[in-house]
């Protein structure tokens, strides 16, 4: 790729901190062929087509040898695929298995009946900064804030919190680009199988207990809750907790970070939403178009030859599905580049749309609006201490590693 390549940019570091200008120069036509290969999708209407596309497979054996070259993840070859990366029929058949025990119909009031327990979390998490006049919000508040809910609601023991919290950052960093010598690329490599392995581990032997003496948690519902001839293999209840830990996490990392960045950033709104708590639900829908943390989907692969928006794409082709791009799209959001708690009809595509819609989504959601709210009413004076701040390198997965924060207090 030349240095002007649009996927070059994308990928770019340099510009992880404020990519929404690249992303208007895209819009401008709505599908690119990057010299690289793939298909660059940035206008919300054709992206929401896609996503509905029955033509587009999220199935990575389907994957061009250059395209998985391309994005560089290497695929746990112990365990089978997530549901994340299968088309239908296999991605419906493990999507609803493990939607039973997660929410509606089989448990609907699964999320909102752990507010209480989300709450108290933010509370200790917070009184953790009594004392203290500096913070840096990701470590101290984003991060371990839902790896402990994920650990709860899959049924992980208190005492072996701190082991998934290891396992967690270990596998998140993998989500990075491995930089360095290939010697220091492939000791990082072996750190994440070594993670990868002894979480797996872990899990199947906990999935073992859950079989022996079931517990209301998700774990024990996924071995317990199914009919005779639908159940997840032992193999695929690893894959799905563990898909569970990751994507239920690092998500949620970044949405917390950057709803905190854009509340620092406009000191008016977070006055607002300090006043004004029953503001949180649609202030986190804003955040969701805004600046999600989710920017872009890279996994996507035609059938068939599709046309769209006066573009031929054939098929075999890797598709980028540009999220972030497609949010800020001012054919579908007026004044898309301003932050509007109250704005109608927010439809963005941050969860993406379809079949692989995240149904995290309502966690997600809950989560953030509490960390928010209680953050707004207890930090005094709080400013930022670094702006822009340190981002990871990940253009997928896009948030500050670091958030440091002034603060002169907490309020009780």
């Amino acid at each position: 790729m030349t240095s002007d390549s649009p996927l070059r940019q994308i990928l770019d570091p340099a510009h992880r901190a404020d990519p929404y200008p690249l992303y208007a120069e895209l819009r401008k036509t709505p599908v690119v062929r990057d010299e690289a290969g793939p298909y660059l999708v940035s206008t919300y209407w054709e992206i929401q087509e896609l996503l509905h596309d029955p033509r587009v497979s999220s199935d990575a054996r389907n994957l061009n040898p250059e395209a998985a070259a391309f994005l560089g993840q290497e695929e746990d070859p112990n365990l089978p695929p997530t549901f994340l990366r299968l088309d239908p029929p296999d991605h419906d058949r493990l999507r609803d298995l493990a939607m039973r025990p997660f929410g509606p119909p089989h448990t609907p009031r699964r999320i909102s009946d752990m507010r209480g327990e989300l709450a108290g979390i933010v509370t200790h998490l917070i009184d953790g900064f009594r004392g203290r006049d500096h913070l840096d919000l990701v470590d101290s508040f984003a991060y371990p804030f839902p790896v402990t809910v994920i650990c709860r609601l899959l049924g992980v023991p208190r005492e072996d919190e701190p082991r998934f919290h290891v396992w967690a950052d270990t596998l998140a960093a993998a989500l990075d680009p491995v930089q360095g010598t290939p010697e220091q690329r492939e000791a990082q490599q072996q750190t994440v199988r070594r993670a990868r392995a002894d979480l797996a581990a872990y899990l199947a032997g906990l999935i073992e207990e859950r079989r022996r003496a079931p517990r209301d948690d998700m774990l024990s519902a996924l071995v317990t809750d199914h009919g005779p001839d639908d159940r997840m293999s032992p193999l695929e209840m690893v894959s799905t907790a563990a898909l569970l830990l990751i994507a239920g996490h690092e998500t949620t990392v970044n949405l917390i970070t950057n709803g905190m960045l854009t509340l620092l950033r406009h000191p008016d709104l977070l006055r607002r939403l300090r006043a004004e708590p029953d503001l949180a639900a649609p202030f986190v829908e804003e955040l969701l178009r805004f600046d999600p943390p989710v920017q872009l989907l890279p996994q996507r692969t035609t059938l068939a030859e599709i046309d769209i928006a006066g573009t031929t794409i054939p098929k075999g082709a890797s598709l980028w599905l540009l999220l972030a791009s497609g949010n800020r799209d001012p054919r579908r959001f007026p004044d898309p580049d301003r932050f509007l708690p109250e704005r109608p009809d927010n439809q963005h595509l941050s969860f993406g749309s379809g079949i692989h819609t995240c149904f995290g989504a309502p966690l997600a959601r809950l989560e953030t609006q509490i960390a928010l709210t209680e953050l707004t009413r207890r930090l005094t004076g709080p400013r930022l201490a670094e702006d822009p701040p340190p981002y990871r390198r990940n253009a997928v997965l896009r948030g500050p590693r670091h958030l440091p924060v002034v603060i002169e207090g907490l309020a009780d």
